[in-house]
């Protein structure tokens, strides 16, 4: 789904978005609600970018990327933690393009989610390639989602990926191991 945000450019720069788990949830400008094999999921379009509030038998989970008063910790390359009976991955990458590669790059990404099922994009005023992106799928028993937060004025685009399952008890495929050796 592809939508025209009605409110200005709140996150000017790839240098601003902060991350967060645990939040609760943000006003949104657009959401997409999905049910991915017994997971619920909400894709979040914020004014300051994105945030999905996942919930499962499990529990619950919400991931918030964004430029957030008082957040002044930078986006992390990485993150592993448990939340819950999860495991949840996170990582972000920012790239710096040309305008040209910018350009193509953003009417790709925009055409990739827009008419996919369990995609979100936002187009912000002002700009065709200042935009949120996200992408959200189940796939070997996890829930998966991406992101692309798009800076044209800097020709920057943050790219994230999130992964969130189930915890895989180490202790039983050790003895398992050992047992077969023996």
């Amino acid at each position: 789904m592809l939508t025209t945000l009605n409110t200005s450019y709140t996150d000017t720069r790839a240098a601003d978005l902060a991350w967060a788990l645990g939040r609760e949830p943000l006003p949104a400008l657009a959401a997409l609600d999905l049910e991915l094999t017994g997971a619920k999921l909400q894709l979040r379009l914020l004014g300051a970018s994105h945030q999905v509030l996942l919930e499962e038998e499990q529990g619950s989970c919400s991931e918030t990327v964004a430029c957030i008063a008082g957040s002044s910790p930078p986006l992390p390359l990485g993150v592993a933690r448990r939340v819950g009976d999860w495991e949840y991955e996170f990582a972000a990458h920012v790239e710096a393009l040309s305008p040209g590669q910018f350009a193509g790059r953003a009417q790709e990404l925009l055409a990739l989610v827009a008419d996919h099922p369990h995609g979100l994009a936002g187009v912000f005023p002002g700009s065709p390639y200042a935009f949120t992106a996200m992408l959200a799928q189940r796939h070997e028993g996890q829930v998966q989602w991406r992101t692309w937060h798009a800076y044209p004025q800097d020709g920057q685009l943050v790219a994230t990926r999130t992964k969130v399952g189930s915890r895989v008890s180490v202790g039983a495929g050790q003895r398992g191991l050992s047992r077969s050796g023996a």
